[in-house]
């Protein structure tokens, strides 16, 4: 019978440990204020490297940044980050990033990505987690002195940054997003 009362007892505390670490998560853990200094750091430095992002930013309805977005493959591959959601300049949702791909690919490397959202039917389509990019997208890579024409597709235009690694293949196909809105 001690055993039983003890087992109960055990269960017990498990049980308010398990509940009070999530409420303490919560608390301290809701914001992540090391997240937006990323964001927009990493905004800032694609922003200098091509000087156009300013006006996408600019005219652009909303737009969510992911400064670091990890991935690896080796014929089957994944990629995932964190990020931030605004409209206007306001941040308005975190989000994460998710991507699975299979096919040629080898390698693994990390960059950040920006979608900036034409109108409100793209941003709105990017919430309901209805904006998912099909195996043909690609993103523009932003590098040093780049002066291509940008334009939008679909509402949307998406460019990215490579940070470090090496990755032979660079579609954005197959990603997908979460949307939690700020409170």
């Amino acid at each position: 019978m001690n055993t039983i009362h003890l087992k109960k007892t055990h269960f017990l505390v498990l049980f308010v440990c398990f509940s009070f670490s999530l409420t303490s998560y919560a608390q301290i853990g809701g914001w992540n204020v090391d997240l937006e200094k990323d964001c927009n750091e990493a905004l800032s430095e694609m922003i200098k490297k091509v000087g156009k992002l300013q006006t996408f930013k600019d005219k652009a309805y909303g737009y969510a940044i992911y400064p670091k977005i990890t991935k690896a493959g080796l014929v089957i591959g994944g990629a995932g980050g964190k990020g931030l959601v605004y409209k206007g300049n306001q941040i308005v949702a975190s989000s994460k990033l998710g991507q699975a791909s299979f096919g040629l690919q080898a390698g693994g490397q990390q960059y950040a990505e920006v979608i900036f959202f034409e109108n409100q039917d793209s941003f709105e389509r990017f919430k309901s987690g209805k904006l998912k990019f099909n195996a043909q997208a690609s993103a523009t890579a932003i590098t040093e002195g780049a002066s291509a024409d940008f334009s939008y597709q679909g509402g949307v235009a998406v460019f990215t940054m490579v940070e470090g690694g090496l990755m032979v293949e660079a579609s954005v196909g197959g990603q997908h997003f979460s949307y939690d809105a700020v409170q």
